[in-house]
């Protein structure tokens, strides 16, 4: 047993230090995220610290443990790839017991950044909330327990999810993590503001809930303790140890199911048929002819392609959240909902760089500019089916938050508008600057391309806000003009026009120079 472990925790290391060894840029990135991660710890350990004395310590303390042991509980599943030795699958060859495993592996799981994080905000907590002696002795124990149940909800999570996480499902998983994280950072600054007005007492409700649920409840231990309430403290401390062995032996099962169990992915379970129904049902909701075909390719495309979806999923998150919040904190404005049409408007930039090298299927059926025409505008129709009920919801949820119903119309038809004039200019920088999107990696642009992008993304979004002046002008005019608001609701009529008429303008531009262009759009799209 003791070999094994030894053995894995050197294992682990070998990885660290052979990943560490691929490039200097990543061993540059560990190191950077490494510092920014302890700094972050040791300010969270002062500031806990500071709390010691405070009369709602524990309204901070026990709530942070929970928090802790639910970014545990979801990292595996956002950031599969980040620890190897979350994937015990790799050692299925080898003559090993799950019991020893685990202990192996939970031992294993104790080295690194993120352990190390968790064991000073943890450290941070208990300190916050002791006082005496008893209570330090309690927190020895609540320390080691709270880290140790972090760590096996994290080895449970991950082996229970591995056949998901280790297949293409599991990475397009993984695309959510930038939608989590950015809706994270919203509720952590509404949240801070609300407390900031409303002191630390608002929590204590829910620090009393969470001084029962493990990994929390050994925090709350040492502060029963505090209090010489022993009997409270053992009984939240057991609390913690049963969770810790209910874990173990969740992992333990989970573990001996893939050490026994074949892989689902190599085994041929394919229903072509079922496919084959799928498709079609999907093709009869779609026009027919060359603009159904392309729909349904670029919706297969946002549905199926990790990195189309990623960019999608970003921007609906961004587009809900920037007015939505704005909106909930009293900041807001109506006019912040047209950032959802301008987020989902980019997207119609570099249409053809998502195609990679295999545009050389399309430009074999491009043979005229109406050819191209067709092409363009199926894909535009494809993502109007998502952006306009979209921006529509994001418009009218915005309203009703802020309860301005009079501006309405008018913001819908400024947000049709901007989206037409982003489609419009979108379809020509797809022509005239299409980039490579790499399959592999971090990276959106392919290396020597990032200028085209630039020049792609910016630069057609300084051309939409031109060109849709006319009704930004119309808008500021009626805004300030007496009876501006009795013809307000004009300019939804008037938006939705200029926005489609400016789409078929730009659309007609776009696809005689899109027919010129297929060497060297392909050229420029294969790079990745």
């Amino acid at each position: 047993m003791t070999n094994l472990t030894s053995t894995v925790i050197r294992l682990k290391l070998s990885l660290l230090r052979g990943g560490l060894r691929q490039s200097p840029g990543r061993r540059a990135a560990f190191l950077a995220s490494a510092v920014v991660a302890l700094l972050f710890a040791l300010l969270q350990l002062l500031g806990l610290v500071a709390l010691r004395g405070h009369a709602h310590a524990e309204a901070v303390a026990v709530p942070g443990t929970a928090v802790l042991a639910l970014g545990w509980a979801v990292m595996p599943l956002f950031f599969p790839s980040g620890d190897e030795t979350l994937d015990p699958t790799r050692l299925v060859m080898l003559p090993l017991r799950p019991r020893p495993l685990v202990r192996a592996l939970l031992a294993a799981s104790l080295v690194g950044i993120g352990p190390l994080f968790t064991l000073l905000v943890l450290v941070g907590c208990v300190v916050s909330v002791a006082h005496g002696a008893a209570a330090y002795a309690f927190s020895v124990v609540a320390v080691a327990l709270a880290l140790l149940v972090c760590v096996a909800l994290a080895r449970a999570v991950a082996a229970a999810n591995v056949r998901l996480l280790t297949s293409r499902k599991g990475r397009d998983l993984a695309v959510l993590s930038g939608l989590v994280i950015a809706v994270g950072g919203q509720l952590v600054n509404f949240g801070a503001r609300q407390l900031g007005s409303a002191g630390l007492g608002q929590l204590q409700p829910a620090a009393d809930v969470l001084s029962w649920v493990p990994p929390a409840s050994a925090v709350g231990a040492v502060r029963a303790a505090s209090e010489g309430s022993y009997g409270i403290a053992a009984g939240q401390l057991a609390l913690s140890v049963a969770a810790l062995a209910g874990l173990v032996v969740v992992w333990a099962r989970s573990l001996t199911r893939l050490m026994t169990s074949p892989d689902a992915s190599t085994l041929q379970t394919a229903d072509t048929g079922a496919r084959d129904r799928s498709s079609a049902g999907l093709g009869r909701l779609l026009p027919g002819g060359r603009t159904g075909t392309v729909m349904d390719r670029t919706l297969r495309y946002i549905w199926r392609d990790p990195k189309t979806k990623a960019a999608w999923v970003t921007s609906l998150a961004i587009g809900l959240i920037v007015p939505v919040f704005n909106a909930v904190q009293g900041t807001g404005s109506l006019y912040f909902a047209c950032f959802a049409a301008g987020m989902l408007g980019i997207q119609m930039y570099n249409q053809f760089g998502q195609d990679t090298s295999a545009f050389w299927m399309v430009a074999l059926s491009i043979s005229s500019a109406r050819d191209a025409y067709a092409e363009l505008r199926g894909r535009a129709l494809a993502l109007l089916v998502i952006t306009l009920p979209y921006a529509a919801l994001v418009t009218v949820v915005t309203t009703a938050l802020l309860g301005d119903w009079a501006r309405l119309p008018e913001v819908l038809g400024l947000s049709l508008a901007l989206l037409g004039a982003m489609l419009a200019t979108g379809a020509w920088t797809s022509a005239r600057f299409p980039y490579s999107i790499p399959q592999e990696g971090h990276k959106n642009v392919a290396p020597g391309q990032a200028g085209l992008a630039w020049i792609s993304i910016f630069g057609g979004m300084v051309a939409a806000a031109l060109l849709c002046s006319p009704v930004i002008t119309a808008t500021i005019w009626l805004n300030v003009s007496a009876d501006g608001d009795a013809w307000s609701w004009l300019l939804l009529p008037v938006g939705a026009a200029y926005g489609a008429a400016i789409t078929w303008l730009g659309l007609r531009l776009a696809a005689p120079r899109t027919a010129s262009r297929l060497p060297e759009i392909l050229t420029a799209v294969s790079k990745g």
